[in-house]
């Protein structure tokens, strides 16, 4: 299910994801990706993004903890949790991992149309070289044997919204926008820290 579905990503909640994977470049990296389904054009739009965790992704507590916190803010807005993104630990491993497919399942319970977002590391290394505008991840999806399946990388079901978004994520690394990333980790460690992250982009 799901396999039919275009998904589109808004320029700052892609940008976002990749720079909290390149601020922790030596761990697993995950957060949480935030839309609507729009029934006109068969589209997840995914409208925001939201960085969890860098360290211990796993722990069930403090996952809970943050997915109501982001639910709370984000209902009033009328956008809800659509996906989830992963960045792997290791630069080479380009798998999905059980954690990933975990988190991804119980998102999945609540949005069939829900989707995973692995980062693929070749990608956004050969950014520089290629200057290729479709985004830097794997998109994953759910078949009807309910497992997670690769989406083919065509990028004709995964898009960014604004088609330079990559020349901005490379001015944006050029320049180290990754070290103002505030996950949850960072604000369970530093209560004044915002996980929303209101100056990321001004």
């Amino acid at each position: 299910m799901g396999g039919e579905l275009r998904y589109e990503i808004a320029q700052n909640a892609y940008i976002k994801l990749v720079l909290h994977a390149l601020k922790h470049k030596s761990s697993a990296v995950n957060a949480v990706l935030l839309g609507r389904v729009s029934s006109q054009n068969d589209a997840v739009e995914i409208t925001d993004s939201v960085p969890l965790f860098h360290s211990q992704i796993g722990l069930l507590p403090q996952l809970e903890i943050s997915l109501i916190l982001i639910e709370e803010h984000y209902a009033a807005k009328g956008v809800s949790i659509v996906g989830y993104f992963h960045a792997n630990e290791r630069f080479d491993d380009h798998e999905l991992g059980g954690i990933a497919k975990n988190i991804g399942d119980h998102i999945y319970r609540y949005l069939p149309q829900a989707a995973i977002l692995l980062l693929d590391n070749r990608k956004l290394e050969a950014l520089t070289r290629t200057k290729d505008r479709s985004p830097v991840m794997q998109l994953y999806t759910k078949d009807a044997s309910r497992i997670w399946k690769l989406i083919g990388s065509d990028g004709n079901q995964l898009t960014i919204k604004e088609p330079s978004a990559n020349v901005v994520l490379l001015d944006y690394v050029s320049t180290e926008k990754w070290q103002d990333v505030v996950d949850f980790d960072d604000h369970l460690d530093d209560i004044s820290k915002d996980w929303l992250n209101p100056e990321l982009f001004k």
